[in-house]
């Protein structure tokens, strides 16, 4: 940022106690606490984590807090944060069989090996405001517990200070792939490795080169923007690289997190994360060597968001289009396009750059437009002639 009058120091200071103001609000309400924002606002918190591509609950809450709930606002400060990190290791890849579950489903078994486990959602809820929300009043009979027909929450034994899973029971560690046994069968591509399957790309350390590999295409999906990979994924199933989904297994809950230490040569599990897994399955290929088989779109990302996990499946898929010689040219489909808009903080960047200041910039090209147009207008004082000229699209900017 540059300062272009006098007093613009102080100016931004005078701007940053106004914020802080506007952040605390009305003093007689009482204030939001970061607890309050990770345990009772957990699907934003996941929603920032994923897009910053740090998953600490509490680091989280705090850049909403701090940002006043601007969602791309929170991502960039936690994603800032996260360069100051040092890198210590690499974890082993994660084993998302081993899932301890909270919420699966599959669209396509109506017997599902493993059970269907609804958890917390609002699939089956009405889309009707909720007014018994508004009473705050600890003493009367909580808004949760009346939107659960009077029920209390159910106690677990995990339940822990400053851990949203209490709120909810564990499912099985360990559900059985819904698609293993179509796999079994080979009616659905097999997800094993190729041989020499290369080590993946890292976009936090290598900048991105198109086209992209397929994992490097995953990485950039999970922390792209929500509202963006749910266009691109919308826009699939509208008939631009229509792909004919069908949900096959949708799962959330923890996963196991594994490191090698050098001095043990074996690996040890260091905690979990929490995960959001989709297995989509999508219209099948074939030729005369190989018999028809149903292919894939797969999506994971941090936290419980199944609404973006599925997105990506979805955009994963279109973007597979070489692999199985299908037409392209669909938004969705085009690796540069997809991939390098839905940067939240990147695109947030190029789009806010415009408030700052252009002085310098925007008084060169009136001085342009406006000797143009006097050249446009005939002869000028001297007696001299002018011919037309054309006014360039764009004359030149910092931009």
């Amino acid at each position: 940022m540059y300062i272009a009058v006098k007093g613009g120091e102080q100016a931004i200071a005078a701007s940053h106690d106004l914020l802080a103001r506007y952040r605390r609000g009305d003093p007689s309400v009482r204030a939001l606490s970061v607890a309050q924002i990770r345990e009772q606002l957990g699907l934003l918190v996941d929603r920032v984590m994923a897009e910053a591509s740090v998953i600490d609950p509490q680091l989280a809450a705090l850049a909403i807090k701090q940002s006043c709930g601007d969602t791309v606002e929170a991502v960039f400060l936690l994603r800032a944060y996260r360069t100051t990190l040092p890198r210590f290791g690499s974890t082993e890849p994660l084993d998302t069989t081993g899932m301890r579950v909270r919420r699966r489903v599959s669209a396509i078994f109506k017997d599902l090996p493993g059970g269907q486990i609804l958890g917390p959602t609002f699939d089956y809820t009405q889309r009707l405001l909720d007014f018994s929300l508004l009473d705050e009043n600890p003493g009367s009979a909580s808004a949760e517990t009346a939107g659960r027909g009077g029920r209390a929450a159910p106690a677990t034994s995990d339940t822990a200070p400053g851990d949203r899973r209490g709120a909810r029971e564990d499912g099985p560690a360990g559900c059985p792939d819904a698609l293993a046994n179509l796999e079994a069968q080979g009616l659905i591509e097999a997800v094993a490795p190729d041989e020499g399957d290369p080590e993946p790309p890292d976009i936090t350390r290598d900048p991105p080169r198109f086209p992209l590999c397929r994992a490097g295409r995953l990485q950039m999906m999970a922390r792209a923007d929500e509202g963006w990979l749910l266009g691109m994924g919308y826009s699939t199933q509208r008939g631009y690289a229509y792909t004919h989904p069908f949900g096959g297994d949708i799962r959330h809950g923890d996963v196991a997190v594994s490191i090698v230490p050098d001095e043990l040569g074996f690996p040890i599990t260091i905690g979990e994360v929490p995960l959001t897994e989709c297995k989509m399955i999508n219209q099948f290929t074939g030729d005369g060597h190989t018999p028809p088989t149903f292919t894939r779109g797969y999506g994971l990302v941090a936290g419980h968001n199944e609404r973006k996990a599925m997105a990506m499946s979805l955009v994963d898929r279109a973007m597979r289009h070489d692999e199985f010689e299908e037409a392209s040219g669909a938004p969705a489909q085009d690796q540069e396009f997809a991939l390098s808009h839905g940067d939240s903080v990147e695109a947030s960047g190029f789009v806010q750059h415009l408030k700052l200041p252009h002085y310098v910039t925007f008084e060169s090209e009136l001085q342009l437009i406006r000797r143009l147009r006097a050249e446009r207008a005939g002869p000028g004082p001297d007696g001299g002639s002018a011919g037309t000229a054309d006014v360039p699209a764009h004359s030149g900017s910092e931009r």
